[in-house]
C-alpha cells in the first residue's frame, strides 16, 4: 500500500479543479434562476461556451 508522504506536499490536479469551479459556477447560476432549470443557453453562458469557441477559432 502506498500512502502520501506527510508535509508539505500536496498534488493538485488542476483539471478536476476547474471542473469543480465550473459546477460551483453551474450550482450558483441555478439557485439564482427564476425557472426550475437552466436553459441551454444559460448554461452555456456560465461555462463562457462562446468565448472558448471564439478563441479557438481566433488561433
Amino acid at each position: 500500500m502506498h500512502v502520501a508522504p506527510v508535509g508539505g506536499t500536496a498534488v493538485q490536479d488542476h483539471v478536476a479543479l476547474a471542473e469543480i469551479e465550473l459546477c460551483g459556477e453551474l450550482i450558483i447560476a441555478a439557485s439564482a434562476a427564476d425557472e426550475d432549470r437552466l436553459s441551454l443557453a444559460s448554461i452555456d453562458e456560465v461555462l463562457k461556451v462562446a468565448e472558448e469557441r471564439e478563441g479557438a477559432s481566433g488561433r
